[in-house]
């Protein structure tokens, strides 16, 4: 059997209940904390995006190997006067520097620095006063000479050897019999003549000049010279000096980057009738109207073209 007191807890309970479901009790929220004043975050910087540089490809710029042209050449002398050319011997070029004069109309004369024979420390000239003192208007070194410079000239230095007429008709090493087998040219009023051997001429004073030198590179027209293999002093490349004529024409002129024998082949390849090579190397000078080749040393004697 339920008490009484059950029943009447029961009864509370359901009125209190329904009292609950008709007027519910509004749901408290928890009070909000108080938003702490925290700084204001700065804004991260965004970077700028710099576009990508990409260097421009500059293609290589590849030389193109551009030909250098073979030198022109020409064998054939000038008329009169001066001229530079390639002359093409044996299958190579050479530069020649060459003057030439017709022998009616020029004087060929030989003046030395000496007034006489000879033979240790004698004087030397350059070319340029050969012509000034003459009134020549080309010239050229003479025959081979012992420079003071060398050691094996001590005792004989601005001396030559060889026979040699000069303008005021007087013969140089007229007795020397050392080299009287050397070649020799002859210069005359219209002519000119070259020997084979000095010895073969007398001591004519009606020439207008004798000058005797080696080799003869060229006799009647032909090569007469070809170096010995090896051959020490005129094997080598060097510059060459040469007198030369061509029926009534005469030349003076320089050979460069030759040894003798092509200095022959040169010669031969401008239809020279006759040459003489003269002294080279540091005594090299060509004269026309200033200095062509050279001025090189002082020399003691020098081939001059003056007109007659």
């Amino acid at each position: 059997m339920v008490s009484k007191e059950f029943l009447i807890v029961v009864i509370i309970a359901i009125v209190v209940g329904a009292i609950f479901i008709r007027h519910p009790i509004p749901a408290t929220s928890p009070p909000s904390a108080s938003p702490s004043a925290s700084p204001s975050a700065s804004p991260t910087a965004k970077p700028t995006i710099l576009p990508t540089v990409i260097p421009t490809v500059i293609p290589t710029v590849i030389p193109t190997s551009t030909p250098v042209p073979a030198p022109v050449s020409n064998n054939t002398p000038p008329g009169a006067g001066y001229s530079y050319q390639m002359v093409s011997a044996d299958g190579q070029t050479y530069p020649v520097s060459i003057i030439a004069a017709d022998i009616n109309s020029t004087k060929v004369i030989v003046d030395t620095a000496s007034d006489s024979d000879c033979s240790n420390n004698c004087p030397v000239l350059p070319l340029a006063d050969y012509v000034s003192r003459n009134g020549a208007y080309a010239g050229i070194n003479g025959s081979f000479f012992c420079p003071a410079e060398y050691p094996s000239c001590a005792g004989k230095t601005g001396s030559f050897d060889t026979l040699l007429m000069n303008k005021n008709k007087h013969y140089f090493n007229s007795d020397n019999n050392v080299y009287s087998t050397i070649p020799a040219a002859i210069f005359s009023p219209g002519s000119a003549r070259f020997i084979g051997q000095s010895l073969e001429w007398g001591r004519d004073t009606g020439v207008d000049s004798v000058i005797a030198n080696y080799p003869l590179l060229i006799a009647g027209g032909n090569i007469n010279f070809t170096e010995a293999h090896n051959e020490p002093k005129f094997g080598a490349k060097g510059t060459r000096s040469f007198v030369a004529t061509k029926s009534n024409m005469v030349y003076i002129g320089v050979i460069s980057n030759a040894t003798m024998g092509e200095a022959a082949k040169v010669l031969r390849a401008l239809a020279m009738d006759q040459a003489l090579n003269l002294d080279e190397g540091g005594s090299t000078a060509l004269w026309s109207g200033g200095y062509k080749a050279g001025p090189g040393r002082n020399i003691p004697n020098a081939i001059l073209f003056v007109n007659r």
